[in-house]
């Protein structure tokens, strides 16, 4: 056997032979069927109301003149936390009284 390989050997060996012609049918494979469903609207969820709503209830001391006379003032808040509950009783206060001082905050 000869070492030497003429191009088309080398050809032939790579690609496989040309004589036999391509199956060409004419049509293409065919490819599944798929089907496009659009996603429903998402539904609107009910909010259901809960027996227990969380609730403080802080009791602060306001007035407009310092050591004059002060006013009790109750402001419920909706929230756990004693401490958003009493930031926000005192952000309230502060718009109509310059002098707040925080009394209490109990749970309802």
């Amino acid at each position: 056997m000869s070492t030497s390989l003429t191009e088309d050997e080398m050809r032939k060996a790579l690609f496989g032979s040309c004589d036999a012609p391509a199956q060409d049918t004419g049509a293409e494979p065919e490819a599944p069927e798929m089907i496009f469903v659009l996603p429903s609207p998402p539904s609107k969820k009910k909010r259901t109301s809960s027996a227990f709503t969380p609730r403080l209830r802080v009791v602060l001391s306001v007035g407009n003149e310092f050591e004059g006379a002060m006013q009790e003032l109750v402001h419920e808040a909706d929230t756990l936390s004693t401490l958003l509950a009493e930031q926000e009783a005192v952000r309230s206060a502060k718009k109509k009284f310059r002098y707040v001082e925080v009394i209490s905050v109990k749970p309802m």
